[in-house]
């Protein structure tokens, strides 16, 4: 059982806030760093220069600045996690994505971060059986994400794919892409409620793919049935169940079963809250660092 185990959020968790200006990211960090955090995972949203988390159209005096702001507030920049598509049919825009994918390798070095996701595709799914799509792009999105992985470690990174986004969010095409792509410093960003989106247990899905985890996204859901009558707000996993995001703890997700076999794991490292409910960004997240505290018994 470990208990080497660091709590802290995804920027996305702010994202309401730093979207429209209300907060800054260094106002976050202070944030955080007046709380219980310990860490703070960089999530790029776009790639203009006045996104609201670093991007690659920032300067380097302004990236050195976040670097040593969230140094001396004692909050660890842990990961930086990026979109991408490497199934593209045209080689052309394949590799500008690589390369652009390898750019922001080159951001988290800047700023001292060693741990990175980036997508594999921007699909967010089909009806229907996506199989026989996944079965003919797979060698495509294994070849980008090993080029990409290679000159990642020559920085001292690792990268990782994450389990959202429907096309790969089911736990056994993660691991299919993690053991075909067959690099030392390739794995997972592995978020324990994304699994539901596609209708998998999350406890059985976390189990199975936490010995590839590089970090740990921790996030509820409210889960209702398919044919409930509930109104806007809500959206649906591929099987048509209604989803809205919660505060940690506070949904349907069975995290106490989750975090349980988190402490019993391997794992050590990195956990971040990712926050996407309807209520107030700083309430969702102070409440859910303080039960995810509780149930991994930190």
């Amino acid at each position: 059982m470990t208990s080497d185990l660091r709590l802290g959020f995804s920027s996305y968790s702010f994202h309401p806030k730093l979207s429209s200006g209300e907060m800054t990211l260094r106002e976050v960090i202070d944030w955080i760093a007046a709380g219980d955090g310990e860490h703070l995972e960089l999530a790029i949203l776009s790639d203009e220069p006045d996104s609201p988390v670093p991007s690659i159209g920032w300067d380097d005096a302004a990236v050195d600045a976040i670097r040593e702001h969230s140094a001396s507030a004692g909050v660890t920049l842990s990961s930086l996690a990026v979109g991408a598509d490497l199934a593209s049919e045209d080689p052309d825009q394949a590799s500008r994505e690589i390369d652009l994918v390898k750019a922001y390798v080159d951001l988290a070095q800047r700023l001292g971060i060693t741990r990175m996701r980036h997508d594999v595709v921007r699909h967010a799914g089909i009806e229907g059986d996506d199989t026989p799509l996944f079965e003919q792009v797979l060698q495509r999105i294994v070849a980008g994400a090993r080029e990409i992985a290679r000159y990642a470690a020559t920085r001292g990174i690792t990268t990782s794919l994450e389990n959202h986004g429907f096309f790969v969010q089911s736990a056994d095409r993660v691991r299919r892409i993690v053991h075909a792509v067959d690099e030392p410093n390739f794995r997972t960003t592995l978020d324990v409620g994304n699994f539901v989106c596609v209708d998998e247990s999350p406890e059985a899905s976390v189990a199975q793919n936490l010995p590839y985890a590089m970090v740990v996204h921790l996030k509820d859901f409210y889960v209702r049935p398919a044919d409930a009558d509930l109104g806007e707000g809500w959206f649906r996993s591929r099987g048509g169940m209604h989803l809205r995001g919660a505060v940690v703890g506070c949904g349907d997700l069975d995290l106490a079963a989750i975090c349980r076999s988190i402490r019993a794991s391997d794992f050590a490292g990195f956990v971040a809250i990712e926050f996407e409910g309807w209520e107030d960004s700083l309430l969702g997240c102070s409440r859910g660092l303080a039960n995810a505290r509780r149930l991994l018994g930190l």
